[in-house]
């Protein structure tokens, strides 16, 4: 049992990383050895206690992972694994060859951990501590999933962009992930050094590494509970074949690890998340989840520009894609309080204009200000912090959350309660109002009856109620719509368009891109129509009807009969 407790602290981070986060690595038994090795250093080279090893392990595995997170966290794709797998070789090889560490014979004879004169030299008695460290940690991960920045983190596997768009700084963020299952690992490392009062490299080679990511899949790669269920079955099952398998094999080695392979092809063919997801399935089997009703003090309002005065101005903005020029020496400014559309046909730019305004791309030329100030240079989460909030053109939300939580991504920059505060239980306050703004605006958008359906569920007419509910929490000055009516019945777009008059009642500002013109021409004060990234007409809607040239855009001009 002990041994599944220390290998649960390392897979839960594993969880944290990469179930959650999106961050594959092999390496985390490299920072199980630093806990361990600088634990076991300071003790028996020089009588230090157990305790200020802990800290001296922790310090020095905090440091290492944030300067390799600083490199590796920026990577992608099977560049970071692999980053990992190099981390975890050269830190096995240096374990084994430092004379100091008594190279491949390790270091033996530590001492056990005492608690006020308790001393823990016992399996039956590290038990204690090992399992209420595991409890703590559980606890502390199940408090940062459910918090502002546990939804921080899970939008960060598959929607980063989006996550950057609301104001989260998706790089420190995962910066702070790869430093939490680093000091988990650590953790594991020291308790496992004074458990056993031995020390050597064969406990962290890449192996091992491998075996910490399979128990974090097998149990369920983003469940918190899944940690124990993997590390359990793993661990016991690693035992039970390591007494078989070197009989069948008339041989001893690591095919335990060979056999792990084999059993994880079966096993994700039939449960991709793991085991947890699906014993979660079964013990909700029939049940409804109650609607969570979140009431709260009303979160602060941001004071918006009076009514008429300039908002948005872009001058001779170009964006390139190669050869292709995607906007070009695009010009146009709307005033507060103004609802402008921006039209267009497929493939004329509306879309990359909304990026270069939020942020999400960088322009090439051109100035683009908002209230007076320069933002063509600033990234997407430093323009969503001075009132800029938006829809995507493909919707966008995390399909496994629940819409309140999709919702309650919006208003992230209306918090300001961090990792550490969300773990102890310290932020509830504050959470208590950021879902309360989050449902007051999925009542807003008449979707009060999924409150807590995972948005994924929903057909897509309702994902993009979603998503203008997220854009609404995040209280914008300046709100963009990328097609929201698309997918909406009759009914619903009626409702959306009093909804968005409703809004320009008080006092928001509306930049909308949407094809269905019967809805456009109702909602806006003024049109931009746009045609192979220029801009080719400006006026009042009864004025674009008529333009010529608009009309050739749409319709692509009208061939006279031959004489």
């Amino acid at each position: 049992m002990n041994y599944i407790g220390l290998s649960t602290l390392v897979a839960l981070g594993l969880v944290l990383l990469t179930g959650v986060a999106g961050l594959m690595s092999f390496g985390q038994q490299a920072f199980v050895g630093v806990g361990a090795y600088t634990s076991a250093v300071l003790a028996v080279h020089y009588g230090a206690s157990p305790w200020i090893g802990l800290a001296a392990g922790l310090a020095l595995t905090g440091l290492i992972a944030v300067g390799l997170g600083v490199i590796t966290v920026r990577l992608s794709g099977h560049y970071l694994p692999l980053s990992t797998i190099a981390w975890g070789i050269s830190v096995y090889f240096l374990f084994g060859n430092l004379e100091m560490l008594n190279k491949h014979d390790g270091v033996g004879g530590l001492p056990p951990v005492a608690i006020a004169g308790w001393k823990l030299d016992t399996g039956r008695e590290s038990y204690v501590l090992i399992w209420l460290v595991v409890l703590a940690a559980l606890l502390a991960a199940r408090n940062l999933l459910d918090s502002r920045s546990g939804r921080a983190v899970r939008a960060l596997r598959f929607r980063a962009t989006m996550a950057e768009s609301f104001g989260i700084d998706t790089a420190r963020l995962k910066l702070v992930i790869f430093l939490y299952a680093a000091l988990l690992a650590g953790l594991s490392g020291w308790l496992y050094a004074h458990f056993t009062r031995y020390v050597s490299p064969g406990a962290f080679t890449v192996n091992m590494g491998i075996e910490y990511l399979f128990m974090a899949v097998v149990g369920g790669a983003s469940q918190v509970w899944g940690a124990v269920i993997g590390a359990s079955l793993l661990t016991l099952l690693k035992e039970w074949l390591k007494d078989i398998l070197p009989t069948f094999f008339e041989s001893s080695g690591n095919y335990e690890v060979i056999v792990f392979g084999l059993l994880m092809l079966p096993l994700l063919h039939r449960a991709r998340d793991g085991l947890m997801p699906v014993l979660a399935r079964l013990g909700r089997a029939g049940r409804r989840a109650p609607a969570r009703v979140v009431t709260a003090d009303p979160l602060p309002r941001r004071a918006g520009p009076a009514a008429g005065t300039p908002l948005l101005a872009l001058a001779g903005v170009q964006k390139n894609f190669g050869g292709l020029a995607a906007v070009r020496a695009l010009s146009f400014d709307m005033r507060a309080g103004e609802i402008l559309g921006l039209i267009g046909p497929n493939g004329a730019g509306k879309s990359t204009a909304f990026n270069l305004v939020t942020g999400v791309l960088p322009s090439d030329a051109g100035e683009i200000r908002f209230c007076g100030g320069r933002i063509d240079a600033l990234p997407a989460r430093r323009i969503a912090r001075l009132g800029i909030a938006r829809t995507f053109q493909h919707v966008n939300l995390v399909g496994a959350m629940s819409v309140l939580e999709n919702v309650a991504i919006g208003a992230h920059l209306r918090g300001a309660k961090g990792s550490v505060r969300a773990m102890l239980r310290l932020d509830r306050d504050e959470e208590r109002r950021l879902l309360h703004e989050a449902a007051k605006q999925v009542e807003r958008v008449g979707l009060t009856a999924h409150l807590n359906d995972a948005s994924a569920s929903l057909p897509l007419g309702q994902q993009r109620l979603v998503e203008i509910a997220r854009a609404l929490a995040a209280d914008p000055v300046l709100l963009l719509l990328d097609e929201p009516a698309a997918g909406l019945r009759f009914q619903e777009k009626q409702a959306l368009a009093a909804l968005l008059r409703r809004l320009r009642s008080e006092g928001m500002s509306i930049l909308l891109v949407e094809h269905d013109m019967d809805f456009v021409m109702g909602l806006v004060e003024r049109l931009v129509v746009m045609d192979f990234g220029e801009k080719i007409a400006e006026g009042l809607p009864r004025d674009i009807q008529a333009n010529a040239v608009v009309i050739e855009a749409y319709l692509g001009g009208i061939e006279e009969d031959a004489p």
